[in-house]
């Protein structure tokens, strides 16, 4: 079968179209022939050697943690699922590939697009995971920083269906979108802390930094380093902020049957940027390190 892999860390030209042997499900997987494959920065970040040893897998990488398609095999103690259902959820041994393995997946309703089912997984288990850990629910005032990321605006839409009132830090160009998910919209750069205390004259009462940057001023509006969750900046830890990069934890795949039908119904949404051919692997990467892709990137076996 077709997959992207590369055998040495480095930029985006270490990733090469091969053909390698297909993958057989084991106990507990499921086989999907993928439809969609999910790009994330995570994907770029192992690529160029930047995570530590237990998130790097062994050389050859088939990198991609999320994926949807359609089953083909299932694995002894799997139930639930049959060869042909369509599903979304997290790889096992990388999702850039015309083949991969699942044990940790949701069904997708038949009306769901299938770009969409694939940019779900890591957004909404990341969302659910740190709007869970910093306890959001109704009458909260939430610092949702860099907002109009993937994670970003599923988080502001999971933020305000809990009740919480969203303030979301975003480039002007992405206002009025942020506007559209619910979300009171602030400019970045200087004078940050002062346009959200204007938004929010209550306070925050809980803040999640998407972004990586500026977290002294997010302490700053906060009074503190409680309840307030990085996702991106993991030398955050030593200032006592809290930093969330997700892996190890439960299965989530199972939620994601509930979350898929909310997109289907147009309750949830997340802005495809670009659904590119498997081959371009590398162009999605180039575009995923400018940090503007104005949306989630898909691949396309």
């Amino acid at each position: 079968m077709k997959a992207i892999t590369y055998t040495e860390f480095g930029g985006p030209e270490v990733l090469r179209l091969d053909e390698v042997e297909e993958p057989h499900a084991g106990p507990g997987q499921v086989r999907l022939k993928v439809v969609a494959a999910g790009v994330n920065p995570v994907d770029y970040k192992i690529r160029n050697g930047w995570m530590p040893p237990q998130m790097t897998p062994p050389f050859p990488v088939v990198p991609g943690l999320e994926l949807a398609g359609v089953v083909d095999e299932v694995g002894e103690g799997v139930t639930g699922v049959a060869v042909g259902d369509e599903v979304l959820g997290f790889a096992a041994g990388g999702s850039y590939a015309e083949h991969a393995l699942s044990a940790d997946f949701g069904l997708k309703p038949a009306d769901l697009d299938w770009d969409l089912a694939a940019a779900l997984p890591v957004a909404v288990e990341t969302s659910v995971r740190v709007l869970d850990a910093l306890g959001v629910g109704e009458g909260d005032t939430v610092l949702l920083h860099g907002a109009a990321g993937v994670v970003g605006a599923v988080a502001v839409q999971l933020a305000v269906a809990r009740g919480a009132t969203v303030i979301g830090t975003a480039s002007p160009r992405n206002h009025d979108y942020l506007r559209s998910l619910g979300a009171i919209p602030v400019a970045y750069g200087d004078g940050l802390a002062d346009r959200v205390r204007e938004a929010a004259p209550q306070g925050v009462d809980a803040a999640l930094d998407a972004a990586g940057q500026d977290l002294d001023v997010l302490v700053e509006l906060r009074g503190g380093t409680d309840r307030l969750i990085t996702i991106v900046n993991a030398a955050a830890a030593e200032q006592g902020i809290t930093f969330s990069g997700g892996g190890g934890g439960e299965p989530f795949g199972g939620r994601l049957t509930e979350y898929a039908r909310l997109a289907a119904d147009g309750k949830l949404t997340v802005r495809v940027a670009q659904s590119l051919p498997l081959a371009d692997a590398a162009k999605a990467h180039e575009v995923s390190e400018t940090g503007h892709a104005a949306g989630k990137l898909v691949l396309r076996p």
